[in-house]
This record gives structure tokens, sequence and C-alpha cells, in this order.
């Protein structure tokens, strides 16, 4: 019987560098291997991956007919331990795994202890019948001992880190097979994706426990007019807005309108032109629990700022409220479904975010919100041309709607990279280059226009506009992860974000990064190698 294939780790396909960019103010949903396949992208040039062994090493073709070599001659204690192993992999290969390890022990015995590398193998091999016995305790044990001899034997290590990970020893199983990605130079498709499965998991059981004890904190005023900034026909950010109006208009209007109604929600929203936001969600639940004329804007008025303060949870139930109020105002459901669009997107989960989108647009056809974000989803998804056209419709409708301007530009430039043509990359990057003119206080110009930087390795210049971005919006998670650098300054970026995470996805992810980047970091130092950056 033939050696069965070893189950190997399944992972999702997760969201390129690139896309991340798109994600300012959201929830990252970046495949968490991504730390890895970014690496060995810049050293996998012909496209040709390196799969696992699935046979012991120094294995000869088994005689036909017969399970065991004929008698040799031996005239050394090594060249005796050579014919064991040979023995071995004979009955390895037909399956006989206890004969196999039978075979190995004695080879083990009769090597001389100075033959460091032939033990080494020796004790690799067993291990690998010991594998397929699932005896997972006796492959650490073995691989120890080769890893012992042979500090960079990758065979080894990977079959140690498998055997941990069916051990449940995430954290040791993380080790060795970051080691195996980058002393393989990021090119074993089976190492990383066994890496990013068990980040995914450390991630995930990370979150779980800080994500319920934490507090939930409203983000800076920087970011939260940011987040207003990307809806240009909102009912309930009209106030916020006028507070941002010429210095001439104010002297007519005053700064803040007096509240001469009694209501919980007008309450609010001069709360709102005050930035003193912690008190926005307590008065719209007493608009919402009165039932007082304006339910519809305060149930959407809260879910906002649930969503502003990562309670995702929270915000569904009134998102939904408003978008089945059918004698609502059509700009506060298509509001709504947009919200809840962007909240499916975040949540990985595109087939309800496009019906949200797509019904926004038919129920509020000359809505620039409604293209401007659908334009974002349709990036997220690879499907670039189609991005260029809402972002286009946005922009013949919003002329002034900075995000869309920066967003259209980084759609041609993905479209241009991605399809090598140097002269459209230019084009693009000049694009850029009026954008942040244009638009100087728009973070995500500079954040984008940082990521298309990055990808042509003007790495000054990208480091100039991340930091012009922090210093716009100094509480964006996204901009942390992308402006890593080192790895050891990206452990100090991903500590930051991790404290600025708006839900408990959006953690796991960025403990996940985290995690690459500290290992990677460690595997370096332990074995002497220059650190990758990201």
């Amino acid at each position: 019987m033939a050696a069965s294939k070893p189950v190997e780790p399944q992972s999702g396909t997760g969201l390129p560098r690139w896309q991340l960019a798109l994600l300012v103010g959201t929830p990252i949903v970046l495949g968490v291997g991504a730390l890895y396949l970014w690496n060995r992208s810049r050293t996998n040039k012909d496209g040709k991956r390196t799969g696992e062994r699935k046979t012991p090493e120094g294995s000869a073709s088994p005689v036909q007919g017969q399970d065991v070599p004929p008698p040799v001659f031996l005239q050394s204690p090594l060249d005796r331990a050579q014919a064991a192993k040979n023995k071995g992999n004979k009955y390895f290969k037909a399956g006989k795994y206890e004969n196999a390890i039978q075979c190995y022990t004695e080879a083990i015995a009769l090597c001389p202890a100075e033959q460091k590398t032939d033990l080494s193998t020796f004790y690799q091999n067993r291990a690998a019948a010991f594998e397929q016995l699932m005896k997972w305790t006796e492959v650490v044990q073995d691989c120890c001992e080769a890893v012992t001899m042979n500090p960079r034997y990758v065979k080894a290590l990977f079959r140690r880190a498998k055997a941990l990970e069916k051990l449940d020893n995430k954290k040791e199983c993380l080790e060795d097979v970051t080691a195996v990605c980058i002393l393989e130079a990021f090119q074993n498709q089976q190492s990383m994706l066994l890496a990013d499965k068990v980040l995914k998991h450390l991630g995930k059981e990370k979150a779980k426990d800080k994500y319920k004890s934490r507090e939930p904190m409203m983000p800076s005023p920087q970011f939260i007019k940011s987040y207003f900034s990307s809806f240009t026909d909102d009912i309930i950010s009209q106030a916020l807005q006028k507070g941002e109006k010429k210095d001439e208009d104010k002297d007519k209007e005053g700064e803040a309108a007096e509240v001469t109604e009694s209501s919980a929600y007008l309450k609010a929203k001069q709360y709102m032109e005050e930035e003193n936001y912690d008190k926005i969600i307590s008065e719209c639940t007493k608009e919402v629990d009165s039932g007082g004329r304006y339910t519809a804007e305060a149930l959407l008025l809260r879910a906002t700022f649930y969503l502003l303060i990562g309670n995702a949870t929270s915000a569904q139930p009134d998102l939904d409220r408003v978008i089945n109020m059918q004698d609502a105002n059509v700009k506060l459901r298509a509001n709504a479904l947009i919200k809840r669009g962007s909240m499916y997107m975040q949540q990985q989960q595109p087939m309800l975010s496009t019906q949200d989108f797509d019904l926004a647009a038919e129920i509020d056809t000359r809505n620039p919100d409604v293209y401007h974000h659908r334009g974002q989803l349709k990036i997220l998804l690879d499907q670039v041309d189609e991005a260029v056209g809402d972002f286009d419709e946005c922009i013949l409708l919003r002329p002034d709607s900075a995000l869309a301007q920066a967003q259209k530009c980084f759609a041609l430039y993905r479209q241009a990279y991605t399809g090598n043509n140097p002269s459209q990359v230019q084009t693009a990057m000049d694009g850029f280059e009026d954008v942040i003119r244009r638009f100087p206080k728009c973070a995500e110009g500079y954040a984008l226009y940082a990521q298309a930087l990055t990808d042509q390795q003007q790495f000054g210049k990208a480091d100039e506009m991340y930091d012009k971005c922090i210093e716009l919006e100094p509480d964006n998670a996204t901009t942390y992860v992308h402006k890593g650098g080192n790895l050891d300054r990206a452990i100090d970026m991903f500590h930051k974000a991790i404290n600025l995470a708006k839900s408990e996805m959006e953690m796991a992810h960025l403990y996940s990064l985290c995690d690459a980047a500290y290992a990677q970091t460690e595997v370096a130092r332990k074995y002497g190698l220059k650190p990758p950056t990201l």
C-alpha cells in the first residue's frame, strides 16, 4: 500500500496587500498570510511552487517482487546504517510503516555519533513514518533530534510544525513554519498555507479574549469627521457639515443652531455640532423609545455611532428597521443600505453587500454616496473596470468628492500596474499628485498614494505620505498597518492598530499580522538571517 498523502491545511483566499489600502477606517479583510505572501512575491519570479516531500530521504526504488534487499557485505557502521535506512525506505513506500520504523531505529543505533547529517536524516525519516501512523508526539521528538543536529533542516522543521499543529501547540508551530518560509524564501505553498491557518487561529483566540473585556471607545473627532465626509448626501450628518461652512456664512447663520423644538434627536444633532459625541447614542435612544417624529433619523444616527465604536451587533437591527420603513425619507433608507452594505463588506459577505448597494442605487439613483461606496466594493472584488465606472458616476454627481477622486486614481493605478503599462502608471501617479494638491485635507488621498509609491519602491516618499495621513487621522488603524517598514517597526504599529480596532474581526486580523511579524523577527534572529521587510 502506498503512503497516503498527509492532510494539508486549507485557507480562504485573502485580499492582496493593495486592497487593504481602500479600507481606511474600516475593519481589515486582508488574508493573514499576506506578510508571508508579500515576501514570497519578491522572490518567486518564475511562478514555480515547491511541494511537500511525500517520501523519506535517500529512498531508492523498491525491487519488484521482494520486500527486502539482497544481503550486502557491510564494511563500516555507517554503511550498515545506510543499508538499514534504505531497507526502511522500501518498507515506507510499501506502506509498512511499523517495519520502516524498526529499520530507521536500527540505522540510528548503528550510525556513529559524529555523522550528524546522516543521523538527522534517519531521525527525520522515522518521523515521517510516525506521521503516517498519526503518532504526533513521536513525530515531534524525532524532528527535534533531527533539528538539533541540523538546525536548518527544512523538512524536519516543516514536519514538526505540522505535528505541533495537530497537538494544538500553535505558538511553536508558528515559529517552525515561519522558519521554513524564510529558509525557503517564501516559495513553498504548503508551508505558506499552514502559516496562514495558524495565524488566523491565534488571532481569533487573542481577539476573543481582549475584545470581550475592552471598553467601547469613541474614535477621535478627526476620525469621526473623516467618516462623515465619506457621505455627501446624508441627512443625519448635515449638522456636522454646517459647522464647516465659511466664516461669512457662519456670521449669518451662527456657529450652531439653537434647539427650539423638544426633541432628543435634535439634541443629539446639537451634540454632534459641539463634538460631544459620547452623548449621541443616549439621546437617540430617548427619541426612539418615545416614538418621536424623528425616529427613523434617530435609528440611523444611533446605528452610525454603534458602527463607529465597533458595535456592529447593535447597529444592524437599527439599520434593518430604517431600511424596512417604506414611508421614510428615501435618503435615509439609501444611507442605511450603504452602511449595512459596508458592514457586510467588512464581514466578508460580498453577496449581501452587493445586494444592499444595488438596492440603494435602485431607490436613489442620483445619490453619489451609493456609487462611491459601491466602487470600493468593486475594487475589493477585483472588478476594477466596474469600480472606475462607479467612481466616475459619483464624480459626475459630486465633482468635489475628494474620496471618489482619490479612489478612482487608485483604481486606474491598479489597472495600469497589473497590466504592466508604465505610461498609464505614470499618469495615475500624476493623478495622485493632483488629488493631494486639490484636496490637501483628504487623508485617504495620501494613504492610497503612499501604497502606490510603495509598489514603485519609492519608500522615502511613501513614508512622507503615510506620516501626513497619520497627522490627519491619528487613530486610523489601517494606516499603521501599511506604514510597517521593517518588522520591529511594524510590530509597534500593529500594537497601536490593535488598540484602535473597531470590531473583533479586525482585531483578530491585526493580532495575526502582529504575530506574523514577530515570528519572522524571532526566526531571523535565531538563524542569523537578515529580517524580512514589508
